[in-house]
Order: structure tokens, then sequence, then C-alpha cells
């Protein structure tokens, strides 16, 4: 029962404990989403936790008391509040974690949820517990393998060789997105590059839409500007130029054509893909190879070779290709600095007026040619800015925006080029090749080529494996289940395989914010009515390290359903607030420093209410703060003060209207 208001010591496990079972038999936090007035409702949705490890962490709570006390302040303003949670329970963080322990991942996702459930009802917090998501239900990811499925009818699934990402920890292959600069952001590897057949999402078809967007979204400055600098948009110019001696033209695009007669060399990516065509069967054949081969192809985001971070090489390929604005005989490389994903895997190397070509050039012993000038007329070895062409034949002369127009003009009537726009941002692959996620739903057959699973046959099972760990290789373990490859084509009838790859579990979370509402509905991936009357969310609560992913994959699901016809809007989260970092004693939380808060420690030492206000009173939430256990203590004193003044003035014979009428009257004098 209730702790007796007499009684001076504060009892906070009693406390805590009484009211959570109230809350919970009365359904506090419920809410009828079918009868709601849609200008009453108030959807605060704050980011799910994975069960990826041992449970919750203090940064978890952090978070969740941030935005849980932001809903019931909106409550207590007369909103129906709407706060569900569940798991993003799919996904190689969990499958990790079950090779680690030694655990199928299905048995330990169920067991570490059920723990994740006991942390975030012991926080206290105003959750909605009915509608609970789990993605690794197959309830849930039949609708995932539906989207993927509405994506494909619509031309924005493909599946293409090129080259990818290749985590050697993880073995498997990577979004760009899920890289920490060179580096797998799981495990921390170094990441190389394959030529594999995968499965992409065409999130580059939304890119423009994409930046428009965020013009009109109330989100931190910061977010937005992570997010237009990812999608980084250039406009420019593609150049053409033809290979001596051959039939093959590359295309090297350039936001600087005014420094086209600049020119000395032209780089290619080590996995261009007429690269081997250049070097097949001549001299430079071997070198070139063993260049290429001892780089493992660290080609992962244009960051990995920046200004100083690394020396660049490269190699010639004994090939040259001409200059087509003033006809110069330019010399072809191979160059480690070259990002295959970006532009056209090819670089028009002006070493005079590009950092990263003039270091590739000092390295390689290359000559410079400058054809800009400064317009203060200072001369310089290296000048990156605009100017005034020189050396430029009849654009000498002109600046550098005239002349960026003049000779893309010049090009495009010429036929030796044209405009374009190029995008830092690749489309989304979404293969994996692991066991824990939802099989994609694709079968292949010689007959009919690739074919979608009809969607009356979703959701297509996760088999049961006693070997889940990753084979290392291009294939998935679910490739060494017969029961489950082998199938019959569901157009012909004949003999056909499935698709043995799972979707990454960025998929799983791109739309969870669609199903909370409409959890328990069966016909289809959402009630529509309900999405009407519920969506889109009125404020989202997360980390700044999902901008770049999760969110950009939200927004970007959200715009291609509703040009599917599938939602009414097309921003899924139009008010964005980010946490802070939390940091303990002055430092970053990590294990290898044993400075990791759990935060189920606190909650039994000292309660949740004393963890959770001490937490919203380390600093700024948008900013974060230093955990400090010295802070826990004064919090702990200052409730039992509270406790302390409330019983020291109770007044067992006041009933609420004498209060009522004792609080006017000291309110008038």
């Amino acid at each position: 029962m209730v702790k007796d208001l007499n009684d001076a010591s504060y009892d906070r496990q009693a406390i805590e404990t009484y009211w959570r079972a109230l809350w919970e038999a009365d359904d506090l936090w419920d809410i009828d989403i079918d009868h709601v007035n849609p200008e009453e409702k108030f959807y605060n949705l704050v980011e799910f936790p994975y069960p990826s490890a041992e449970g919750l962490h203090v940064g978890h709570v952090y978070t969740y008391s941030g935005a849980d006390t932001f809903s019931r302040y909106i409550r207590m303003r007369g909103k129906k509040i709407f706060q569900p949670i569940g798991f993003d329970s799919f996904g190689i963080h969990a499958e990790n974690f079950a090779i680690r322990v030694g655990i199928h991942p299905q048995e330990l996702t169920s067991q570490t949820i059920e723990h994740y459930r006991e942390q975030l009802k012991a926080m206290g917090a105003a959750w909605n517990w009915k509608h609970e998501i789990v993605t690794s239900d197959p309830h849930y990811y039949r609708w995932t393998q539906w989207l993927f499925l509405q994506f494909y009818k619509a031309g924005l699934a493909v599946r293409k060789e090129a080259p990818v990402l290749w985590c050697p920890g993880c073995l498997t292959v990577l979004a760009h997105e899920q890289l920490e600069g060179d580096r797998c952001e799981r495990c921390g590897t170094r990441v190389t590059e394959k030529l594999l057949k995968q499965w992409y999402l065409r999130i580059t078809a939304y890119a423009d839409a994409l930046l428009e967007g965020l013009d009109h979204l109330d989100w931190p400055e910061v977010s937005k500007t992570l997010q237009s600098e990812w999608i980084g948009r250039s406009r420019g110019c593609e150049v053409d130029f033809a290979v001596k001696g051959s039939n093959i033209r590359f295309a090297a695009f350039t936001t600087r054509p005014d420094t086209l007669f600049g020119v000395t060399f032209l780089a290619l990516s080590p996995l261009h893909p007429l690269l081997v065509e250049l070097i097949q069967g001549s001299e430079y054949e071997y070198a070139v190879r063993a260049f290429v081969k001892q780089l493992q192809i660290p080609d992962t985001a244009a960051e990995t070779y920046s200004v100083g971070k690394s020396e660049k090489h490269g190699v010639f390929v004994g090939r040259y290709v001409v200059n087509p604005i003033n006809g110069d005989k330019v010399p072809v490389y191979v160059a480690d600095y070259v990002v295959s994903g970006y532009g056209t895997g090819i670089v028009m190397g002006v070493p005079a007026h590009d950092e990263r070509d003039y270091e590739f050039a000092q390295n390689m012993g290359l000559p410079m040619r400058h054809v800009i000038r400064p317009e203060e007329g200072v001369e310089h070895d290296l000048w990156t800015g605009e100017g005034i062409l020189i050396n430029s034949g009849p654009f000498s002369g002109q600046s550098s925006t005239e002349a960026k127009e003049s000779i893309c003009e010049w090009l495009a009537q010429k036929g030796k080029g044209r405009r374009a726009t190029q995008y830092r941002m690749h489309d989304w692959l979404i293969s994996r090749q692991r066991y824990w996620g939802p099989p994609i739903p694709i079968i292949y057959c010689q007959r009919c080529g690739t074919v979608p699973v009809p969607e009356d046959q979703l959701p297509v099972l996760l088999p049961i494996v006693k070997d889940f760990r990753p084979t290392g290789t291009d294939k998935s373990p679910l490739a060494a289940v017969e029961s489950f490859v082998q199938v019959t084509c569901p157009v012909c009838g004949g003999a056909a395989q499935r698709e043995t790859d799972v979707s990454d579990n960025f998929l799983d979370s791109s739309w969870y914010y669609l199903r909370y509402p409409s959890s328990e509905f069966n016909d289809g991936p959402w009630d529509p009515e309900r999405t009407a009357r519920m969506l889109p969310v009125d404020i989202y609560f997360g980390g700044k390290e999902h901008v770049t992913r999760h969110h950009l994959y939200a927004r970007f699901v959200t715009m291609a359903l509703h040009d599917l016809g599938h939602l009414p809007f097309t921003e899924p989260f139009p008010h964005l607030r980010l946490h802070g970092l939390l940091i303990k004693d002055g430092f970053k939380m990590s294990k290898s420093r044993g400075n990791v808060v759990n935060p189920d420690e606190y909650v039994s030492l000292y309660g949740a209410d004393n963890l959770r206000m001490y937490l919203l009173f380390c600093g700024p939430w948008e900013e974060g703060g230093d955990f400090s256990d010295k802070g826990m203590v004064g919090m702990e004193r200052f409730t039992s003060r509270v406790w302390s003044l409330v019983t020291g003035n109770h007044q067992p014979g006041a009933g609420g209207v004498d209060l009522r009428m004792i609080d006017r009257t000291i309110k008038k004098v």
C-alpha cells in the first residue's frame, strides 16, 4: 500500500512501486486512438532501443527522461498523449551479441526484451504498452517485406552489381551511412570493397526532395546541416575525355569547368569498371593490378583521402586521353584518393587549383599549369579559389563565374560534355549476408527471372537454424538451408530459389512509427483511419548519430510511400529534438575505461525519481552533462527534504475543500 504520510522516512522503492502498479491497473497512459480528437492528440515519440547488450544503459534513461518529462508537460496542458515504446530487435547488433554469448538470436532477443521491459517500467515513464512493437516478430516484419515489394514494383528497389563496402569483422556488406570514417560503426574494423550484386533502395531519386524538405522542418540547425552535407548536391559539368588509340571515353564530373585548361593528368578509381579493359595485355597490367591489390580497396568515403589525411599514391596505366578543350595529350593514372562512388569515379587532375590533385602531383612528379589568377593579382603556387582565367585560350580574361557557364556551354555545343548534378549520397544498400533479419521477399526463376513473392504469401518466415554465424562469403547462412532456398516459382510453377540475403535493420526502423498506432491491425501495415488521425509524429526525440542514417531513411521511405499513394503526408518527423552526450567524471563512458553507468544499480540505490531528476539537472538536455555520484547523493537529499516538508505539514483532518479555501485566502492576502 501507499506510504503513510505520517511516516517521515522516504521509502522510495515502496512509493515508486505503488504508483507504477496503480498506473498500470488504471491504464493511465492509454489513449483511445479510434475516437480521440486529432486536435487533442499528441504523438510523443522517442527512438526505440535495440536489445543487443546486457540491458539499457544510463544514456537511454537520459534520453527517455527528457522525452517523458516533455510528454507530461504537454499532458498537463490538456493533450491526450500517445507515447509508445518497442524494440528494434533485428540486425547485426543483436546477432553479434548472440554470437558472443553463444545463444540463438531468437531466444536471446526474447530474454533481453523482457529485461528491457522491466527496466523501462522501473523508470516510471508514461509508456503506452498496449501498442508495443517488436521488429523481429513475424507480425511486424511481414509488413517490412511488404514495404520492400512496394518499392520493387515502383522501380525503387533494384539489384545491381557495384563496388560495395565489406566489413571483415561483421562479414557483411554495409551502407555508406554505417561508417565512422573508413571503419565499421559496429565493430570498428577498417572496411574494404568488393564488386557484388546487391539490393539497393534508390534514395538518390529523392535527393532533391530530401534537400528541399529540410527548409520546412523544425529541426536543430546542426541536424539539417548534417543531412544537407551528407546528401551533398554538387552542380557542375561532365567532361568527355577520349582515350587515344581506343573507342573508350571517360566522363569526368567537375564543379570547376573553369579549370579545364589546367588539366595535367586523369586519375581513375581503383574500382573503375573500365580499368581492366585499359590495361588488359599491356606492359602496365602487372604493376596496376599489384597496386590495386595492395590497397585492399579502402575506397569508403571522400573523407578517407581528404587533404593531408594520407599520402596520395598512384600508378600510370600506360594510356593517354585528349583534353577536349585544347587537344592536349593527358596521362591516365589509377589513384588511391579517387572515390568510385562519387561523381563518375574519375578525377580530372588540376594540381595548380585543387589540394588533393596538388598533393598527388607533387608525390608523382607531375607538372602544374596555372589557369586561374586571383583577382588581387598575387601569385600562388596553389590557388583553389576563383579568379580571372589565364592561359585558357579564348576564355582568358573571363571571371571564374563567367567561365563556368561559357565553358559548359561550349562543351555541350561541341558534344564533348554536358551540365550535370551529382550527389555525395549513394543509393541505400539494404542486402546483408547475415542471418538475423527479414528475408528479402524475392525468388529467382530460370524461366521468369526475378520474381517478387506474392503479397498473400507474406511473411517469408526466417527459418530457425543451428548455425547462424556469418559465412564470410557473399552468401548468408540461409543459403545452406535447402528447405528455405528451394521453392516453386509463383509465376510458372517451376523450380526456383529464394533470395538468401536479409534486409538491414535500418529498413525495419524506417517505418516503425507508422505501425505503433496500428500495432494490432492485421489487414495492412497500418490502419488508414488511425494514420490520418494520429500522424505525423508531433515531436521526435533522438540522437545526433542517427541524423544521416535512421532519420534520413525514414524521410525517404515516407516520401516514397506518399508518392505511391499509401500516406497522406511527406515528412515523418516535422519536429525533432536531439539529446546531448552524457559523460561520467569528465570522460566519455566506455567499458574499457570502466565508467559505464548501469541504471539498475542507481534505481535500486536511489530510486528512479532521483535518477531521472538528477539526469535532467545534469545540464541542458540538448547539450548533455557530466554524471557524478556526488550529484546523485545531493538529489536524494533534496527529495528527502521535499518528503519531510510534505509529511511535516500533513494535516489529517483537513479535507480538499478546506485546503483550497486556505490557498485562496493566502493568495488574497
